[in-house]
């Protein structure tokens, strides 16, 4: 056989190996070639949703954290001016307890002055029954001077 047929059976067969791998040996490679970019397309596309999702939701964890610090420096103060309102209250309340223990203690010691003033009348009007009884060297009938003994207290 010569160079030419040589060369010519061999370029068919050649022709056919590549018919055969054009139809039977590539599609399944483009198509897991085709397949794997796809994936990769999906996957990248997935990895940059998944970066706007994150992004969305550190935004969204920023607002909660800044609401949720608005919610508690809201509490803080309402409880403050509950503190202060409750402190005084209690200031007020202590105030007037104060105010009622000493008006008490005055009444009282009002009532202790009129008590001993009584007390000291008695006793002058007895001392000066005593002395004018020592004046006139003759006992004085408190009875028969009552009257006189009243007006006595009244006076002093």
């Amino acid at each position: 056989m010569s160079i030419t047929g040589t060369l010519i059976i061999q370029i068919i067969v050649f022709l056919l190996l590549v018919g055969f791998t054009m139809k039977y040996v590539w599609p399944p490679i483009a198509a897991a070639l085709d397949e794997r970019s796809a994936r990769i397309a999906e996957g990248l596309a997935a990895a940059d949703r998944a970066k706007s999702e994150l992004a969305a939701a550190n935004t969204k964890v920023d607002e909660e954290l800044a609401k949720s610090r608005n919610q508690i420096a809201s509490l803080l103060a309402d409880a403050e001016r509950r503190a202060q309102g409750i402190v005084d209250d209690a200031k007020h309340r202590a105030n007037e307890e104060a105010a009622r223990i000493i008006a008490a203690a005055r009444a009282d010691a009002d009532q202790q002055t009129v008590h001993a003033r009584e007390a000291l009348r008695d006793q002058v009007a007895t001392l000066a029954v005593k002395g004018a009884e020592q004046i006139l060297r003759r006992e004085v009938n408190a009875g028969v001077h009552a009257e006189l003994l009243a007006r006595l207290k009244t006076e002093l």
